[in-house]
């Protein structure tokens, strides 16, 4: 296998090498995207490289001017001499193509690339290291390859205008007010727009306050929408203790009766339908324990180009696995902005829970703020939106707010900051709408 040609594509690495010898603007285009270890044939790395330079200091760039560069660099003659750069221009049949010839000449720089990837990969497979670590390194590799592709240029501001434009326009006709997308709770939407695409949102708060019920809940609804999907990253709890709360919520048996099995007559009805109503949902739960980002990574891609994914949810921060960096903090941070990163490259909302140190139980102010993030180093800053969640009566048994649960909005960089109160019914880990619950009761 390894004596076969590797690819290339001789043709179109003349005819753009031609193109750039007759315009300028080939150039510059040809610039922005081309590598000379792009090119297969040495002597045209070093002719690429030379008009590269020319075009550089702003000097011309023809076949005289070309050949003196080469010289000077006793190049010329390798190069096959100014004949060859003559035979460039004369054999081209117009540089209106060089895009498309550059696209050729990068697709198999890029199969090449493969080739000598999969060569380290065999060899990172004798290596015999720790399995966790070579598997980390020849999806990097992989990884890398891919980042080329996903390369962005400079955006006129007219171009950017006009889909800001067409986001106004859009937001106006749905009259709504929601933007993102929706989490079933009509007054945090109110507040959020709803969750952004590209959007990292952090929802914090101590044990037992019912995080893991709250992104359930969201992701029971989002799930449930025409068009919709959610994936869920579930590094604390199993998928079958996932799908229980979830069954719970739906049918609104009590949690205890349903672990047990304690189920009454007249409730196994409305087991069965939530069964039905869940099953209809768009909903995967991937519960592999300590994931590493770059596994998170590349199953977050292939889910998207699978599925309408509509909003990731990472159950949560802490319990994931990161690069060793010389403390926690900086592990946790990095985690963070590899979040944040995937959020922008899948443009998907990433919901990611997070711990909250022990520093708000020992304050008379229980109510949680920024600082309180466990393990926080920079996750307020690289997060778009930080939420905590607050359940007063869990402090305070007399409390007046019973069954209450607050979502504080923190931060919100484009947004405002602001609370909403929910009813949290903890025997059946359901939020409901304040008003919806009382209305009915």
């Amino acid at each position: 296998m390894l004596d076969r040609t590797p690819p290339y594509n001789l043709e179109a690495e003349q005819a753009l090498l031609g193109s750039m010898l007759l315009s300028r603007e080939a150039i510059a285009m040809c610039a922005e995207t081309i590598k000379p270890e792009y090119f297969y044939k040495t002597a045209h790395k070093h002719i690429y490289s030379s008009i590269i330079e020319l075009f550089d200091k702003g000097d011309p760039v023809d076949i005289v001017t070309l050949s003196e560069k080469l010289s000077t660099k006793n190049l010329l003659d390798e190069i096959g001499g100014p004949g060859y750069l003559a035979d460039l221009v004369s054999n081209l049949l117009t540089p209106a193509n060089v895009q498309y010839y550059a696209k050729l000449i990068e697709e198999a720089a890029l199969f090449r690339k493969l080739i000598e990837v999969g060569t380290e990969i065999v060899e990172i497979g004798f290596s015999k290291e720790n399995i966790e670590d070579a598997l980390d390194r020849a999806e990097r590799l992989v990884f890398e390859i891919a980042q080329k592709r996903s390369r962005k240029g400079f955006v006129r501001i007219s171009d950017a205008l006009t889909s800001t434009f067409e986001m106004i326009d859009k937001s106006f006709q749905k009259k709504s007010g929601i933007t993102g997308e929706p989490s079933g709770f009509k007054d945090l939407d109110f507040l959020t727009a709803g969750f952004q695409p590209s959007d990292l949102i952090v929802i914090a708060a101590r044990p037992s306050m019912g995080k893991t019920a709250f992104c359930l809940n969201l992701a029971r609804y989002l799930s449930g929408q025409p068009g919709k999907a959610v994936g869920i990253f579930s590094l604390e709890m199993s998928k079958e203790q996932l799908a229980q709360r979830l069954i719970c919520a739906e049918s609104m048996i009590d949690i205890h009766n349903l672990r047990t099995g304690n189920i009454q007559d007249h409730e196994w009805p409305k087991l069965t339908r939530a069964l039905s109503k869940l099953s209809e949902c768009n909903l995967y739960i991937d519960d592999t324990p300590n994931i590493s980002m770059l596994e998170m990574r590349a199953k977050s891609r292939k889910l998207k180009s699978e599925t309408p994914l509509s909003l990731l949810i990472v159950d949560y921060l802490q319990l994931m696995q990161g690069k060793k960096s010389e403390n926690r903090v900086q592990e946790v941070a990095e985690i963070a902005r590899s979040l944040k990163a995937l959020a922008r490259e899948i443009e998907v909302p990433i919901i990611a829970l997070s711990q909250l140190s022990r520093a708000v139980e020992s304050r008379t102010e229980k109510r949680p703020v920024l600082s309180d993030l466990r393990e926080s180093g920079e996750i307020e800053q690289i997060a778009d939106v930080v939420a905590f969640i607050y359940r007063d009566e869990y402090y305070n048994p007399k409390s007046e707010k019973k069954r209450i649960a607050e979502i504080i909005i923190a931060k919100q960089r484009n947004g405002p900051l602001g609370k909403v109160e929910l009813v949290f019914l903890k025997e059946q880990a359901k939020f409901v709408n304040k008003d919806d619950f009382y209305s009915s009761e």
